[in-house]
C-alpha cells in the first residue's frame, strides 16, 4: 500500500518530460563571442555574400528614383504617351476600315510598346542608377555568385523554425508595422487635405484633371519615400550591428584562425630549430678554412678568413656565443687554426658584423693587427 502523498507525486511525475539543455546551447561553440572579427573573416564573409547592408534603403532609393523621375520627366513622358494615342486610333482607321489586315493587331502592339518604352526609359534608367548606387554606398564594389547557390541549411525545417523566431524577424515585424502605420497616415492626410478637390474633379478638363492627380500622387509618393528612407537608415544601422556581431569570434576561433595562416607556432619553432642547426652545421664546416679564431676568451668565438683574390676585407664566416663558440674554438684546435685573445674585437665583431659579411672599415685596423700576428707565428 501506498500513501495518499506518495500516490501524488507518482501522479505528478508522469507529467516530468526529460529535456537536453544542450538544444539551447549556442551553435558557435568555443566560448563565447568576444574578439573582434579578423580581416581574413570579413574576407571570407565577404566572398561568401554575407554584409552589413539593408534592402530597405536600396527600395526607398528606387522609390525616390520613381517620384523623381515622374516629376521631373512628366513632360516628357506625357508627351510620348500623348503621340502613341492618334499613332495607335489613326493605324486602327487605316488597317482595319479601310484596308484590313491581320499584321495590324503586331504593329499596333510593336508601336505601343516602344512608346511606352520610351516614355518610362527615364525611370528604369534612374531607378536602376539609384538601386546600384545605394548597394555601393553600402558594401563597395565586389560581386559574388555564392549566395545564389543551392545550400541544405536554407531548407532544413529547424533552422527556419529557428529563424521565425529570431532578432531579426521580431525587428522585421517591428519595421513592418511602422511602415504600414506611418504610409497610412500619409496617404489618409494627403488624400483628406484635398478631398473637395478630388470631388469635384470630374467637373475638370482632361488635362488638369489628370495633372492635378499625378501632382497627388507625387506629392503623397516622395512622402512616403522619405519615410521609407528613415526606416531604411534605421534597418541598414541594424543590419551593420548584426552583422558586426555575428562577425565576432570566440578566442579558440582567433587561435585556430591564427594557426592557419601562421602555422602552429610548435611547428613553427621546430622548423626555425632546424633551420638553425642546419646553419650552424654549415657555419661549422666552414671553421676549418678560417685563418684565425678570436674569442673573448669564454663567451665569444669569431672566424676570420681572408683571401685577397676572393674580398677586398677579412669575411666573418663564423662566429657563436657560450656553448658555440667552444664548438667553435673546439674545431679550431682540431684544425690546428690559431685562436687569438681580443675580447673588444671579438664582441663587436659578434655584435655587429653578420655572417659571411666583410669586416667593415671601423674594424680593419684591429683585425689588421690580429691576422698580421697570425701571419707572424706561421713565418
Amino acid at each position: 500500500m501506498i500513501t495518499a502523498e506518495e500516490y501524488t507525486k507518482l501522479n505528478n511525475m508522469r507529467f516530468l518530460l526529460p529535456m537536453n539543455l544542450q538544444f539551447f546551447a549556442d551553435d558557435s561553440g568555443g566560448g563565447e563571442k568576444t574578439e573582434e572579427p579578423t580581416a581574413k573573416r570579413l574576407e571570407d564573409a565577404r566572398k561568401e555574400g554575407q554584409v552589413g547592408k539593408s534592402q530597405e534603403l536600396v527600395t526607398a532609393g528606387m522609390l525616390f528614383a520613381l517620384f523623381l523621375s515622374v516629376k521631373v520627366f512628366s513632360g516628357f513622358i506625357v508627351d510620348n504617351l500623348m503621340k502613341a494615342f492618334p499613332e495607335i486610333y489613326g493605324s486602327m482607321h487605316a488597317y482595319v476600315v479601310e484596308e484590313p489586315n491581320i499584321g495590324y493587331p503586331i504593329a499596333v502592339v510593336r508601336t505601343g510598346m516602344v512608346r511606352i518604352l520610351l516614355a518610362c526609359l527615364p525611370i528604369f534608367v534612374l531607378a536602376v542608377f539609384m538601386a546600384l548606387g545605394v548597394n555601393l554606398l553600402q558594401v563597395k564594389w565586389k560581386p559574388t555568385a555564392k549566395p545564389l547557390q543551392p545550400k541544405l541549411s536554407k531548407i532544413s525545417p529547424l533552422r527556419g523554425l529557428k529563424r521565425m523566431f529570431s532578432l531579426d524577424k521580431l525587428f522585421d515585424l517591428g519595421k513592418a508595422i511602422i511602415k504600414i502605420v506611418l504610409i497610412t497616415y500619409i496617404a489618409y492626410n494627403g488624400i483628406i487635405k484635398d478631398v473637395d478637390k478630388i470631388k469635384i474633379i470630374y467637373e475638370l478638363e482632361l488635362w488638369p484633371a489628370v495633372t492635378y492627380i499625378c501632382n497627388l500622387i507625387i506629392n503623397i509618393g516622395l512622402k512616403i519615400a522619405a519615410i521609407y528612407l528613415i526606416v531604411g537608415f534605421a534597418d541598414f544601422l541594424y543590419h551593420k550591428w548584426k552583422f558586426h556581431k555575428d562577425m565576432k569570434m570566440t578566442k579558440q576561433e582567433v587561435k585556430d584562425e591564427f594557426k592557419q595562416q601562421e602555422g602552429d607556432p610548435q611547428v613553427k619553432g621546430k622548423i626555425k630549430s632546424k633551420m638553425r642547426e642546419a646553419s650552424q652545421r654549415r657555419m661549422m664546416q666552414k671553421v676549418p678554412e678560417a685563418d684565425v679564431v678570436i674569442t673573448n676568451p669564454t663567451h665569444f668565438a669569431c672566424a676570420i678568413r681572408y683571401d685577397k683574390e676572393v674580398s677586398k676585407a677579412p669575411v666573418l664566416i663564423a662566429k657563436g656565443a657560450d656553448y658555440l663558440a667552444q664548438k667553435i674554438k673546439d674545431a679550431a684546435k682540431e684544425n690546428k687554426i690559431p685562436i687569438v685573445e681580443n675580447k673588444a674585437l671579438a664582441r663587436m665583431l659578434y655584435y655587429n658584423v653578420d655572417l659571411d659579411s666583410e669586416i667593415p672599415e671601423e674594424l680593419y685596423q684591429m683585425t689588421a693587427e690580429v691576422l698580421a700576428y697570425v701571419y707572424g707565428l706561421k713565418s
